[in-house]
């Protein structure tokens, strides 16, 4: 009697040990599962997408233009409104403009509220045209007030600029100079990491030599000498791209190291001898092999490597050595504030970009912690 072949087995799922079907579950799902355990972690990380949509539709979100100007210097930030100074409540939101006067004795502006001017604030008004992504033409804004009015919710600077509007616009490169940096820094050091700890030899001593030259340089003094590199009349895009380059190169040396260490403990695992005795390159082994057994790491890598890159580059504009005005970053920002005046009589003028800067990378920490304990197998 000959068994029948032709018909494919039947899977049979699998059992626990009291019989009870149970399914496999991904690593991607467990980390998921891991990750959500984390609240603070979830929270941080949903404020991280709100700033990068922010940053994406900077335009639509900001109500005026980062260099436009009005007529208020050193105005302080208006606080919105429900109940007007006669007790009676407003359902749409509302704004009370200024009173300026001069003082007598240093000639600064002093402004108080003006209860007279209520400037209620709207939804998807027309406002100073810019383009949306970069591609298209409009002049919708998410918030602001009617013609005539104003609104600077975070106050304005020595020349009138608002500076909600110009904290949104610095945030395009202060937020996108730790993402691309990163990238540039993780796929190099990755790279000469998995170079070094798959080909050893005089290869290996090469590469470590190197990453021991870099790290025994001080890192303000390097920032400051590669940064000082840069021409200074160079166009606003150019000098972006070159602090990119130069705070790429300072931050793959760490990771580097890492992986190669990663490397030389893998190399030698059962499923990379299988590749190599069919006949595999080590550039695919690399590629197909080891570096998914690095993506763990990788996660964590990333979101604790962008705040030193975003600190970096706001580090470099505060010192004067990186972006310049007109260029709008945080650390531009902070820089035009390093005034004893500006830090003792308009402090939201620094407070408003330290904020930012503090609170992105606590949550970019956050979220690391968060990936670290859920990339880790002994976690619960």
């Amino acid at each position: 009697m000959t068994a029948d072949i032709s018909a494919p087995p039947i899977a049979k799922p699998l059992a626990g040990a009291d019989g009870v079907p149970t399914r496999i579950i991904s690593p991607r799902r467990l980390m998921w599962w891991k990750f959500r355990k984390h609240k603070l972690a979830v929270v941080s990380a949903a404020f991280l997408i709100f700033a990068y949509l922010c940053t994406i539709l900077a335009g639509f979100v900001s109500p005026y233009d980062p260099a436009g100007r009005s007529r208020n210097l050193y105005a302080p930030p208006q606080g919105i409104q429900f109940i007007d100074a006669d007790g009676r409540f407003h359902l749409q939101p509302f704004v009370y403009g200024y009173k300026m006067k001069r003082d007598l004795k240093t000639l600064s502006p002093v402004y108080t509220v003006d209860t007279q001017a209520m400037f209620p604030i709207s939804l998807f008004v027309h406002g100073e045209p810019y383009k949306l992504l970069g591609l298209l033409g409009t002049d919708i804004h998410l918030f602001g007030v009617e013609e005539g009015g104003y609104i600077h919710l975070a106050g304005t600077d020595n020349f009138g600029r608002d500076m909600l509007t110009r904290l949104i616009y610095g945030s395009q490169i202060s937020l996108s100079v730790g993402l691309i940096s990163v990238l540039v820094s993780l796929v190099l050091g990755l790279v000469m990491g998995g170079i070094s700890g798959l080909y050893g030899g005089w290869i290996d001593n090469v590469i470590q030599r190197i990453i021991e030259a870099i790290i025994a340089i001080p890192t303000i003094p390097l920032w400051l000498g590669l940064a000082a590199a840069v021409p200074r009349d160079w166009p606003a895009l150019y000098q972006y791209f070159a602090i990119l380059v130069v705070l790429s190169l300072i931050s793959w040396t760490s990771t580097a190291r890492v992986a190669r260490g990663r490397f030389l403990a893998l190399r030698e695992q059962d499923f990379v001898t299988a590749a190599r005795v069919y006949g595999a390159s080590k550039t695919r082994i690399i590629a197909r092999h080891l570096v998914p057994n690095l993506m763990s790491y990788v996660i964590v890598t990333l979101t604790l490597a962008i705040p030193g890159i975003i600190i970096g580059e706001t580090a470099l504009s505060f010192l004067g050595v990186g972006l310049k005005a007109p260029t709008v970053s945080w650390g531009v920002l902070l820089q035009e504030a390093q005034k004893v005046q500006i830090i003792q009589f308009y402090p939201w003028m620094w407070i408003g970009p330290a904020a930012c800067v503090v609170s992105v990378v606590l949550a970019f920490n956050f979220v690391g912690d968060g990936a670290r304990d859920a990339a880790d197998p002994f976690s619960r």
